[in-house]
């Protein structure tokens, strides 16, 4: 993949938590907890290049895509390419841990993908899926105009941050962090700690500058 275009997988991050998204694309930083195993783990089949047909519908998995225009790329899990009077349409298919998520996250991942293969295919795509290891099924998502307006600004966010190369600070949030497999590196509650002593003594000298 170009080394000037943005990984995919930066935008879930990002949406997630942009300090996580820098930990690992900025500082290059990871960690493996039980989530990221078992994800992992769940990839494994997609993350083996191969194509197959089975009852019409050509499979891919491991597809290398990119869009130069919105500046992303990335590799699928899965692409399907189901026939229809127009012929081949692309449906990527996202294989996630757990169970379906109340951010939208995964979404924007899924919907860049479907940005990429209209860019590549010059066709439309209108809808994808989330495969969730846990419920073990597939959650269809339709790529509507929010959901494409969300995925851009997401990716401009991600532009910025990687331009100006600095990594946010932390802000601890207990049911995001917990999950987090760099939680250890982070740091987010000692760093906000921190954060709080730094500006209750900056607001003392301002007082003692006033008095």
């Amino acid at each position: 993949m170009d080394a000037d275009l943005i990984p995919i997988s930066a935008l879930q991050h990002m949406l997630y938590c942009p300090r996580q998204c820098a930990l690992i694309h900025l500082e290059r930083q990871w960690a493996e907890n039980l989530h990221t195993a078992e994800g992992r783990l769940l990839h494994d089949r997609a993350d083996v290049p191969a194509i197959e047909r089975r009852h019409g519908v050509r499979t891919v998995t491991a597809m290398p895509i990119s869009c130069a225009g919105l500046g992303i790329g990335g590799v699928a899990d899965v692409v399907e390419f189901h026939v229809g009077e127009h012929g081949e349409r692309p449906y990527p298919v996202e294989y996630k841990r757990g169970r379906p998520k109340a951010h939208r996250a995964d979404d924007v991942q899924l919907c860049a993908q479907a940005l990429c293969l209209e860019d590549m295919f010059k066709v439309t795509v209108e809808e994808g899926a989330l495969f969730y290891g846990m419920p073990r099924r597939r959650q269809m998502v339709m790529f509507d105009e929010a959901l494409r307006s969300l995925t851009r600004q997401v990716i401009e966010q991600t532009r910025e941050m990687f331009i100006s190369a600095q990594t946010p600070l932390a802000v601890y949030d207990a049911k995001r962090c917990g999950g987090c497999s760099l939680l250890d590196l982070c740091q987010p509650r000692m760093l906000v700690r921190a954060g709080a002593v730094t500006a209750w003594l900056a607001q003392q000298l301002r007082d003692e500058k006033e008095t």
